[in-house]
């Protein structure tokens, strides 16, 4: 509890360079106020050695004058810096709990209760280092998220040795080497070598994820079972662990709705008690008849129940560590913001491609034709499929791929038709691979084979047919398969009272196709990117707080309309990713739920702490006035119910469990 804990009104002044000595946007201790553990325990021996002199000896102004020597002996040791701290907030008329307790203490000790004031400053220091130690978890928290990544990397020279190098010395395009067992130093891409790689510290998920030439790596996950060659794609400071700790760090600038109340209220709070403090003091002695000692003592321990650091503290502490809890767990929320209204959400608008899909045709079923032979057909189809870089051709050709040993038969006189599908030989044999539209235009279509395309495209599947001088020879079914945990996750959200809703670019066939896979009940196709910003707006008119999920630049725009943008971080684009206020790190649309859950216990667990630090303060003003609350009581009230909040805020760390 420093001189900036219970200043809120100042709360920001050091918010950009500062940002390791305070949890969120709100300053919990000025450290350097804090004398270190030696002497602290001696200025509470001292203290104890002052209150037992004032016991045992008798009166006289020799003794008391030793006694107070020692008081004050104590309160230099325990709280100098507190001194320094609240007389230059006195100065600047900045009512903060330094300049409280420094009228307090000053104040105990004038009227004759410098055992009491010696004691209390040496308590106060002390809970305060405590404070410190426990706040410092939500500090630490980030700091382990720093900690991941590996200081150097082998780099391959010119001259093809590996040497270390200091990580943030290495230039993207650099070849890395990671052994197993080790952690990978940079983001980038493998260029020799596979392995299972534990993604946990950055997407949160548990289960190792095999890696092959070509994939993505990110800094600080685990290889763990063989020797890889990684080209860096990025410096260690553009890194995807880097961008999650920055963007944790600086949560704190959009703060949350319950922080910006309890800051407001604070600004009230602290100079309304400090004047029914002075009211205490001269007031009573005429109204209630007390003595002039008695109504000084007790408004000087009003002052000390006044601090509401407990109340300051609370919000920041917890809303960090509901950050960083969803930072484990592969969750990236851009703001205190986001986090506390993520509750409020009633329905979430889902992109199909991508999202709610792999984003990745694949071959999902073949069939050959009319009796046509199935080892020719596939011969065939594998040939021209692999001439062609057409996404639905690349399909083709990879599932047929685990059918076959050995390569494909070559395919001559190859051409592709624009629009429509390829043309070439195989085997001396000209064979056609390609659209319905191709089919219609060669002659080839009846009635059956309508109604067998027709049965598949209402399954959103597109469909490829291979034909020669003969006729149709075989059907390819190609569908963006939905992702594993696609359904799982709508139910969550329904069970969390969540509207699910696809808005996709696809014909509303397809849509509807993946939506009923999914257990979604409302599917809109054949929209635009202005369509669905549009969407959106109708989402929130028809249900309340509605958020947007996409990966796509054409998702940009609703992602940075809806209240809360959910972007997928490990397919999703640059733009959308930027666009969003949320970015789930390994697609898992289950995130989305558990973002929902992580944002209603963090705001229970704010107002929980809300609730404790004014109603303990509650309790001891009664008692205060009523004359039963000494400053002993009121120093471990206040530093009690600090310590009590800090606590409960840190609780959300435990959610961050890996499954």
């Amino acid at each position: 509890m420093s001189h900036h804990c219970c200043s809120p009104d100042h709360s920001h002044d050091h918010a950009d360079s500062n940002a390791h000595t305070e949890v969120g946007g709100g300053h919990l201790h000025d450290h350097s106020n804090l004398p270190g553990w030696p002497r602290l325990i001696t200025a509470l021996a001292v203290a104890t050695a002052a209150e037992v002199w004032h016991l045992v000896t008798p009166e006289g102004r020799v003794w008391e004058a030793a006694g107070m020597a020692l008081a004050a002996v104590a309160i230099v040791l325990a709280g100098l810096g507190i001194y320094r701290s609240g007389l230059k907030s006195l100065f600047r008329g900045r009512l903060d709990i330094n300049a409280l307790m420094t009228v307090a203490v000053t104040g105990a000790f004038l009227i004759g209760q410098w055992p009491e004031a010696a004691m209390v400053m040496a308590l106060y220091a002390i809970a305060e280092l405590i404070e410190d130690k426990a706040a410092d978890r939500a500090r630490g928290a980030i700091a382990g998220l720093m900690a991941l990544a590996p200081d150097t990397a082998d780099v391959r020279g010119e001259d093809g040795r590996w040497t270390p190098v200091a990580a943030k010395d290495v230039q993207p395009d650099s070849i890395v080497r990671i052994m197993p067992g080790g952690r990978i130093p940079l983001d980038g891409v493998v260029t020799r070598g596979t392995s299972a790689v534990n993604q946990a510290p950055v997407t949160g998920e548990s289960i190792p994820v095999d890696k092959a030439e070509g994939d993505a790596v990110f800094a600080a996950t685990i290889n763990e079972t063989g020797e890889l060659q990684v080209r860096v794609t990025a410096a260690a400071s553009q890194s995807t662990l880097a961008r999650i700790i920055e963007a944790v760090e600086n949560a704190q600038a959009t703060r949350a709705p319950t922080q910006r109340f309890v800051d407001r209220f604070a600004r009230i709070y602290t100079p309304t008690v400090f004047a029914l403090a002075v009211a205490v003091a001269v007031l009573t002695p005429f109204l209630l008849g007390w003595t002039w000692l008695d109504a000084i003592y007790k408004a000087l321990v009003l002052l000390v129940i006044a601090c509401p650091c407990a109340l300051v503290i609370s919000t920041p502490v917890t809303v960090v560590s509901g950050l960083t809890a969803a930072a484990r767990r592969g969750i990236l929320i851009k703001g205190g913001t986001f986090l506390e209204s993520a509750r409020s959400l009633k329905a979430v608008a889902l992109d199909k491609t991508g999202t709610i899909t792999e984003g990745k045709p694949a071959l999902v079923q073949w069939q050959v034709w009319q009796g046509a032979d199935k080892a020719r057909a596939r011969t065939a189809a594998a040939s021209l499929a692999s001439h062609s870089d057409h996404p639905v051709s690349l399909a083709i050709a990879h599932g047929l791929a685990k059918e076959m040993t050995g390569t494909p038969a070559e395919a001559t006189g190859f051409k592709a038709l624009a629009g429509r599908g390829s043309e070439g030989a195989v085997d001396g044999e000209v064979w056609l691979l390609g659209n319905h539209r191709l089919v219609e235009e060669r002659g080839l279509c009846n009635a059956e084979l309508e109604a067998a395309l027709a049965a598949h495209e209402q399954q959103g599947r597109t469909v490829t047919l291979l034909a020669d001088a003969n006729g149709v020879q075989a059907i390819f079914a190609v569908s963006d398969t939905i992702r594993a945990h696609s359904r799982e996750a709508v139910a969550q959200l329904k069970a969390l009272g969540v509207t699910p809703v696809m808005l996709s670019g696809d014909n509303s066939a397809t849509a509807k196709a993946v939506a009923a896979q999914a257990g979604i009940d409302d599917a809109r196709g054949n929209l635009l990117p202005e369509d669905k910003l549009g969407a959106i707006g109708e989402l929130r008119q028809r249900y309340g707080a509605t958020g947007m999920t996409g990966d796509g630049i054409n998702d940009a725009p609703a992602l940075a309309q809806a209240d809360i943008g959910f972007a997928m971080g490990g397919a999703g684009t640059d733009i959308a990713m930027e666009a969003a206020d949320v970015v789930i790190m390994n697609d898992d649309l289950r995130r989305i739920g558990e973002t929902v859950r992580l944002s209603r216990s963090t705001h229970a667990v704010l107002w929980q702490n809300i609730s404790l630090a004014l109603g303990i303060k509650a309790v001891f003003f009664v008692l205060a006035v009523s004359g039963s609350a000494s400053m002993w009581m009121a120093v471990f009230a206040d530093m009690g119910a600090s310590l009590l909040v800090v606590g409960n805020g840190l609780r959300l760390l435990r959610s961050a469990r890996q499954d």
